[in-house]
């Protein structure tokens, strides 16, 4: 069949919290990164790809490093991004899957080494364990006008910029227009940033919708934001360290601050694997 449909290339599927990537093994594929925007965009549109919120390629690590392996990650309009926290559990379940790392390991972004740890036995087997960056810029307390709305936001960049609002009723607020006028204000030009719209429950339990910069829409999920959020609401004295987080998907992320450092736990899913044909997708 290979040879009717002409060269392909072996993928993988996986979500974490429905926040869905596809994976290409880059190891032995060689693909340039000039070239990997545009398979991103080819690979991750709907109907005519696979479908997904992102792609990344694993690769090797640099040889001076004691990393397992790094990888590139691209949002599925093809921009690059520095980390995602939902994919970065994907990835350690991944490569311990294949054999490439061990159950624990560290792994190369953009943003800089990520620890990641599979836990194999209990009742909480096959979630993986993040732990994220360290946070940097934050700011608290930003006045933001939008739309002749007065709006307090606040901001940390957890491997990637994050706004988030705190509101008594998260799934009240239209995210479409909300979450863009934030992610487009001039305030964060130019690079714009990740919008959060977070409703905290109680001090253990918030309840978090994302706009996502790249997939310029809600996702049902998003690792980064979920740690900006926590991150910031254990700053303002919302919450305890760990937190229940639940996403617009209904998916539970347990979420910590340790040491002042961002912890992010969840499921992570191999869903299919298959074979890209590359003329079908124009690449």
């Amino acid at each position: 069949m290979s040879e009717m449909f002409g060269t392909s290339v072996p993928f993988y599927k996986m979500q974490g919290c429905g926040n869905d990537f596809v994976v290409i093994d880059n190891r032995e594929l060689g693909l340039s990164r000039a070239e990997m925007p545009r398979w991103a965009k080819k690979i991750c549109a709907r109907a005519f790809g696979v479908c997904a919120d992102g792609l990344f390629f694993i690769d090797e690590a640099p040889e001076d490093s004691n990393m397992a392996y790094c990888w590139h990650f691209y949002n599925n309009d093809g921009s690059r991004a520095e980390m995602c926290g939902n994919a970065s559990r994907c990835v350690g379940r991944l490569a311990y899957t294949l054999d490439i790392a061990p159950a624990e390991h560290v792994f190369g972004t953009d943003a800089g080494p990520i620890r990641a740890k599979v836990i194999t036995e209990g009742p909480e087997r096959g979630q993986v364990k993040v732990q994220l960056t360290p946070p940097r810029g934050t700011e608290t307390d930003i006045a933001l006008s939008l739309d002749g709305r007065e709006l307090t936001v606040h901001f940390v960049d957890t491997g990637v910029p994050h706004a988030v609002l705190f509101v008594d009723d998260a799934a009240a607020e239209d995210i479409a227009t909300v979450g863009a006028g934030i992610r487009y204000h001039e305030r964060f030009a130019p690079a714009g940033t990740n919008t959060n719209i977070a409703q905290v429950v109680d001090k253990s339990t918030i309840l978090l919708r994302t706009y996502e910069r790249g997939v310029e829409d809600e996702t049902y999920a998003c690792g980064t934001g979920a740690a900006a959020t926590q991150y910031l609401a254990h700053k303002l004295g919302l919450t305890d360290a760990c937190v229940r987080l639940t996403t617009s998907g209904g998916e539970v992320l347990t979420v910590s601050v340790e040491d002042g450092q961002p912890f992010l736990q969840g499921s992570a899913e191999l869903t299919f694997s298959g074979d890209l044909y590359l003329d079908a997708l124009g690449l």
